[in-house]
């Protein structure tokens, strides 16, 4: 079924283009999009993806080797400055998580820096 709603869009003139896989005009479009494709599960349970969320996914595969070059590209990102700026706000981001979880595990098991 996924692999119909990229087949349907093939050869749609935004999706040829912009060398995208699917039209995409606005969030609510893109978030309709990605519910269509949730619904694909075997399983058949639905789920929501928030554009957000499906967005910031694709920061994941940096940490799997993935080239910035081509996230930023799956991205859409006309500039790879964008998706190291959001890179960035990742990192720090797990890192200033990763201070927290340390001193919640050091005041649990009375360890002191």
């Amino acid at each position: 079924m996924a692999q119909e709603l990229v087949l349907k869009y093939e050869n749609h003139l935004q999706c040829v283009n912009s060398d995208v896989l699917f039209p995409v005009l606005s969030n609510q479009k893109m978030n309709s999009y990605l519910k269509e494709i949730a619904s694909c599960r075997r399983d058949q349970q639905r789920f929501d993806i928030p554009y957000h969320k499906a967005y910031i996914c694709h920061y994941r595969y940096l940490s799997n080797g993935v080239p910035i070059e081509s996230v930023s590209k799956m991205l859409g990102h006309m500039n790879i400055k964008t998706t190291q700026h959001y890179a960035k706000i990742l990192d720090k981001k797990v890192s200033d998580n990763m201070a927290v979880l340390k001193k919640a595990l050091n005041n649990k098991f009375g360890i002191s820096d």
